[in-house]
């Protein structure tokens, strides 16, 4: 059951698909404000739901940090590395000028390999950045939130 917190979330989640959607395909230049906005929405979303289910599990009384963390990790490698890997292997065979780039998007590292080209051009895999993003957030933050003392 949702409660109103739930939708309240899903309404951010909304708004920031709509700003998003409009930066990518109606905003004059294909880029605006809007658009960077929606996605540091998406990335504040992130980070606030994350915290609040590690927290969770580290409230219950059984909480072992080992098993929650375990748990976390295959919970977001289930959800996240299939759909994500299926499509750096259709890149592999649709586009030649996206194998130079694999391994880093493989190691979810896209933001560093644009960093260092230097080059923001617009091709099939130049989204995966915000990806990588959240999946280096993912490895980093529950060890901090889950090891990090309580406080009393």
């Amino acid at each position: 059951m949702t409660n109103a917190r739930d939708i309240q979330l899903d309404a951010l989640r909304g708004v920031a698909v709509t700003l998003v959607l409009y930066s990518h395909f109606l905003a004059p230049g294909g880029s605006s404000f809007v658009g960077h906005l929606g996605v540091r929405l998406f990335f504040v979303l992130s980070g606030f739901l994350i915290t609040r289910l590690l927290l969770d599990a580290r409230d219950t009384s059984a909480f072992a940090s080992g098993p929650a963390l375990r748990s976390f990790y295959a919970r977001r490698m289930l959800r996240i590395f299939p759909p994500y890997f299926a499509v750096l292997a259709l890149a592999w065979f649709a586009s030649e000028q996206s194998r130079p780039s694999l391994a880093w998007h493989a190691l979810y590292l896209s933001n560093f390999w644009y960093a260092r080209q230097n080059d923001w051009t617009p091709w099939l895999l130049c989204h995966f950045w915000s990806l990588s993003i959240e999946e280096q957030f993912y490895l980093a933050w529950p060890l901090i939130v889950l090891l990090a003392p309580r406080r009393r």
